[in-house]
């Protein structure tokens, strides 16, 4: 455990974070690792989320972030009809200068010795081999090489999602699920915004991209040269003609500065926790832009580690990622009919489905999980 500051204090118990419940600060000064896993709800089963690598500023912003993102995979595996809860877990530190084979296992000890109430798979800074390695110290390891019993990268799937997504959100808005003939920014093509750029490309549609790493933009355009690039985000989303945004790197890309001035009719991207604060949401619905709540279209890659801890098959997990083009045809309906934003929609959802399964968890309340 490391020592707790006020500040982290005041960050776990901030009552807009959710009702978590479990949060373990772990350390281990021989390897150098210092992370947060953070348990959101285990109402329908084990907890499961990645693990992000990244060099957080302070102790507090990481525990925020693992708070948040948490609380995020309690509705995304809902809304994908997993039977399991949300949880996440963020190590402090530049994976580039810190990551090492011991500091990975003594994480896996310290996933391990929750005794299966957090299973954990790849996400921002870690990768497949990164899983293989924590899996040698904890049983609870998606994520893994096809060589170690896993299903391998989960970007596939992820990106497919939101593919998915994508069509649904043009089906509602313009009646038709292609995007043939729309133009799509897609922001951060690296794990899973190059796969995302290959599904646009084959349905036809125009692409524009941008990233901080020249060699992400650059394996776009050396394979597609039809392919535009933006200077940066603040480009990207003021793009004249822009149909779709996509935002596929870290989190908070809609807040008070970018929705004003954003040209797209429709966000549907990869990134988690997109809404930058409360009431973004209704700032979109206002402006006439519709939101494919992120939880939801990026769900293809947990659904495909959820699969792995049963024996992994991609055409199983491929049709049900499929099944994300409904959920959000869904969700989009449940908004209009209830005149709220489709974030709020898939959050009624998603509550809903966990609290009838914490009432049939209570004596008398149905079958026991």
């Amino acid at each position: 455990m490391t020592d707790v500051t006020d500040g982290v204090l005041h960050t776990l118990f901030r009552s807009e974070q959710g009702g978590h419940e479990q949060v373990v600060l772990c350390q281990d000064r021989a390897s150098g690792l210092k992370a947060v896993i953070a348990i959101h709800s285990t109402a329908l089963g084990p907890a499961l989320g990645g693990t992000r690598f990244y060099p957080y500023a302070t102790e507090e912003e990481a525990v925020a972030d693992a708070l948040n993102l948490a609380r995020g995979m309690s509705y995304k595996n809902a809304m994908a009809g997993l039977d399991h809860g949300g949880g996440k877990a963020v190590i402090i530190g530049d994976p580039e200068r810190i990551k090492t084979e011991d500091l990975l296992l003594a994480y896996g000890r310290f996933v391990a010795s929750l005794g299966g109430r957090y299973v954990t798979a790849c996400d921002v800074g870690t990768y497949v081999a990164d899983m293989d390695v924590v899996a040698r110290a904890n049983p609870w390891t998606t994520g893994r090489s096809p060589e170690n019993g896993g299903a391998g990268d989960s970007s596939v799937l992820t990106a497919y999602g939101v593919f998915q997504g994508m069509r649904a959100s043009a089906q509602h808005l313009w009646g038709d699920p292609t995007l043939r003939g729309r133009t799509v920014g897609v922001a951060g093509v690296g794990k899973v915004g190059h796969y995302l750029v290959e599904h646009l490309l084959q349905d036809g549609a125009r692409v524009v991209i941008t990233d901080v790493r020249t060699e992400a933009v650059r394996r776009i355009t050396d394979a597609h040269p039809e392919v535009a690039v933006a200077a940066d985000t603040e480009a990207l989303i003021r793009t004249e003609g822009l149909d779709i945004y996509a935002p596929c790197a870290l989190g908070g890309a809609l807040d008070d500065h970018s929705v004003p001035v954003l040209t797209a009719k429709v966000v549907c991207g990869a990134a988690n926790n997109q809404l930058a604060h409360p009431g973004v949401e209704k700032d979109l619905a206002d402006r006439g832009i519709l939101y494919a709540p992120d939880y939801v279209v990026n769900a293809g890659g947990v659904i495909q580690v959820a699969d792995e801890l049963h024996g992994f098959d991609f055409d199983r997990c491929k049709a049900k990622a499929s099944k994300i083009f409904d959920t959000t045809l869904a969700i989009f309906a449940r908004a209009k009919e209830d005149g709220i934003p489709p974030a709020a929609a898939a959050d009624r959802i998603a509550e809903q489905r966990m609290a009838e399964a914490r009432a049939e968890a209570l004596p008398g309340g149905g079958a026991q999980r």
